[in-house]
């Protein structure tokens, strides 16, 4: 398997508001918003960063790899799969992923465009 890079930095917040505020003073632009306290924020040419409020969890981290398709994605046994595949709203098709230390990654293929 290969990833293709960073897609985007997925961060969850107990308060939308506040952490909207400070991504944007660090120069970060907002790309959109939703109706339900979460957001897509950009700066230059670098990973996108997504901002979701989740008020009841511990806040957490994690890095959006992105992937040519779903095919290419293959292990050997060094990963557990927590999720496979799935469409989400946003067009996209997502993998979770545990690493051997605990770790959760989401692996991110786009659609193809169609022929």
């Amino acid at each position: 398997m290969s990833t293709t890079g960073i897609a985007a930095v997925y961060l969850t917040t107990r308060n939308w508001g506040k952490a909207a505020r400070f991504m944007q003073s660090l120069g970060y632009d907002t790309d959109f918003t939703t109706d339900h306290n979460s957001g897509l924020f950009r700066n230059g040419a670098g990973p996108a960063v997504f901002i979701a409020e989740v008020p009841h969890e511990e806040p957490d981290t994690r890095l959006v790899l992105a992937v040519p398709d779903t095919e290419a994605v293959r292990f050997d046994g060094d990963a557990e799969v927590v999720s496979d595949f799935a469409e989400t709203h946003f067009g996209t098709r997502e993998m979770v992923v545990r690493d051997p230390d605990g770790r959760l990654w989401t692996l991110q293929a786009t659609p193809a465009d169609p022929a």
